[in-house]
């Protein structure tokens, strides 16, 4: 006959698998939450950029720079559309002054985004940051290695994809 276990182990043991509950459930929501933010993040331009019908789409070509944008006239290319002397996209290390780009006007404004592929893949920069950054919360706080090189290897993929393209 085995010995009926002891009352502080059996506690030991539920107070071990309570604590490892609370780390999985709390890094598996700050895990959650890192990408939520990076869709959060990239949401803010991607709809625009990805599902362009009806939106009105052009080139603009930089005239002036300063710190954090650029501007220059709006050439439409659809006819009829609206010209617009000036316009603002953000400066970005692909934006240069002189050159010209393929836009997306968004709605309301006189801002616009790059289009195209290079354009769709700038946009989701923020998620690829975020997947990075989850994938050491996963390899730290939840302790799955595969899970957390297949976030870090998608990471670097979009990140290197918006870097060639752009």
């Amino acid at each position: 006959m085995i010995p009926a276990m002891p009352a502080a182990t059996a506690t030991r043991q539920a107070s071990v698998t309570a604590l490892r509950f609370g780390r999985l459930a709390a890094m598996g929501t700050v895990a959650v939450l890192i990408l939520i933010a990076g869709v959060w993040a990239s949401w803010r331009t991607a709809p625009y950029v990805m599902l362009t019908k009806g939106r009105e789409h052009g080139t603009v070509a930089v005239t002036t720079c300063g710190e954090d944008t650029c501007t220059g006239p709006y050439t439409p290319a659809a006819q009829g559309a609206p010209v617009r002397r000036h316009v603002v996209i953000d400066r970005s290390v692909a934006v240069k002054k002189g050159h010209s780009y393929a836009v997306v006007v968004l709605p309301g404004s006189d801002e616009v985004v790059r289009s195209g592929p290079g354009g769709v893949l700038y946009a989701w920069v923020p998620l690829g940051g975020a997947l990075l950054l989850a994938s050491v919360v996963v390899a730290g706080g939840l302790r799955r290695t595969r899970a957390a090189w297949l976030l870090a290897v998608s990471g670097i993929a979009l990140l290197t994809a918006a870097f060639m393209t752009v």
